[in-house]
């Protein structure tokens, strides 16, 4: 098994749309670890870690996001891997 990590914002209208719940409900059926929280200028951010394909997998999930979300971007990038534990949304 591979693990990966990546760092993920994402932006549009991904803010007052349960961006955040879906992300952490869609990061759990995966198994994955990380986080996620929302900016302030209205992006939210996101830490992603667990076996390579499923982090692919709900980093292409993000470009989709919730049912009234719109999302215009997501930028990505690879993290050093350090074990995490459980998928939270940080305030």
């Amino acid at each position: 098994m591979s693990v990966k990590t990546v760092h993920a914002i994402v932006r549009g209208r991904v803010q007052g749309v349960f961006f955040r719940a879906y992300t952490r409900d869609e990061a759990l059926k995966y198994g994955l670890a990380g986080w996620v929280r929302n900016l302030p200028d209205g992006s939210v951010e996101a830490l992603i870690q667990g076996e390579a394909d499923k982090v692919n997998r709900m980093v292409s999930w993000l470009y989709q996001g919730s049912p009234m979300s719109q999302v215009s971007d997501v930028i990505v990038d690879m993290q050093e891997t350090v074990a995490m534990h459980g998928f939270d949304i940080l305030y």
